[in-house]
């Protein structure tokens, strides 16, 4: 697989996803999601101890921090107890967190990002700061770019964890996937137009739909 990810070059072009449609389809998404959302927060809390939403720092265009949303698929004390990286069967996701995982349903709490101008719909995916550290020098041009919640990237390595099969997870993303996922995007962001962001935001959303059917 990583011999088939595209080089790129040259003068970085950049059409964003543009901030009206990102505040009418977050908007929106939120006032026709809110019964889902509804069921996912019951379904947390009666599942599991811990508040309904995790949040997390994530760096941001120019390299600024925000916090992330999702809607918690882990343990309360994930974060202490273990790998940032999630595998697979990680024992510490909830029953109804593996669920919504599959389904990246976790994910639609950052429509609440995007409203806060943090995000956009059509990014790159944001990223941990101690990961950004082991950014290459020639691919740090990434953070020129308003983080998504989808991006190229993200489709390619959908099912990520199940990639990471070394003992040392955090060193295997940070030296393999994690390059490599730059790579797609700065090549995709750096030449993508408005008409590819459309058609990559609708390729997630039939991704998502094809997962119910």
């Amino acid at each position: 697989m990583w011999s088939s990810i595209p080089e790129f070059g040259g003068v970085m072009r950049i059409v964003p996803f543009p901030r009206w449609l990102d505040i009418v389809s977050s908007c929106l998404g939120l006032v026709i999601l809110s019964p889902l959302f509804l069921f996912l927060a019951v379904s947390i809390k009666v599942t599991s101890r811990g508040p309904v939403f995790f949040t997390s720092d994530r760096v941001g265009k120019g390299g600024r921090c925000f916090r992330l949303y999702k809607f918690r698929s882990m343990c309360a004390d994930a974060a202490t107890t273990g790998s940032g990286i999630t595998m697979a069967h990680d024992p510490r996701i909830t029953r109804i967190g593996s669920w919504m995982r599959a389904w990246k349903l976790d994910e639609l709490a950052q429509l609440i990002n995007v409203v806060k101008g943090e995000m956009s719909l059509v990014g790159p995916r944001p990223e941990d700061p101690r990961f950004v550290e082991h950014y290459p020098t020639d691919l740090k041009s990434i953070l020129e770019f308003t983080p998504g919640i989808t991006s190229a990237a993200s489709l390619v390595f959908r099912h990520e964890s199940s990639l990471l099969t070394s003992g040392n997870h955090e060193d295997e993303y940070t030296t393999m996937i994690l390059p490599a996922k730059l790579r797609i995007d700065v090549h995709y962001f750096s030449n993508a137009t408005l008409s590819d962001h459309m058609k990559l935001l609708l390729r997630t959303i039939f991704g998502m739909k094809a997962n119910f059917t």
